[in-house]
């Protein structure tokens, strides 16, 4: 069997982080949480995700930044950008970028299911 995936969090929302939080762990994740990129990117765990769930819109650095600075340092982790937000412009800088998109309030099915698409095309990638 193997070990379950490690999500990381990032959200500026410390509601948003704690529902998710649960949620995912609920589900037999391991998830950390952060309310900023900036701690995401210092943080321990950065080589270790497995997939981040991130919000477009954070006061310093958004979430499409943290993608740009991960992708630069080689890191391909996938991501689910999720914002209360959504406008086409995003939505299509998301796809184009490779990542999913989630306009908030999502459903738990939704999350779940780009949750395991990310999971399943990062496990094709590696192989």
């Amino acid at each position: 069997m193997s070990a379950p995936s490690v999500i990381s969090v990032i959200d500026d929302d410390p509601y948003v982080r704690a529902a998710m939080n649960n949620m995912l762990k609920s589900r037999g994740y391991f998830v950390h949480t952060f309310p900023s990129a900036e701690e995401f990117l210092l943080s321990a765990v950065l080589n270790d995700t497995s997939c981040v769930i991130t919000d477009v819109q954070m006061s310093k650095m958004s979430g499409f930044d943290l993608m740009t600075e991960m992708r630069g340092r080689g890191v391909l982790t996938p991501f689910i950008f999720i914002t209360g937000f959504p406008d086409e412009a995003v939505h299509a800088r998301a796809l184009k970028g490779g990542a999913s998109f989630l306009p908030k309030p999502f459903s738990t099915s939704a999350l779940i299911k780009c949750l395991e698409t990310a999971l399943e095309d990062r496990g094709k990638a590696s192989a």
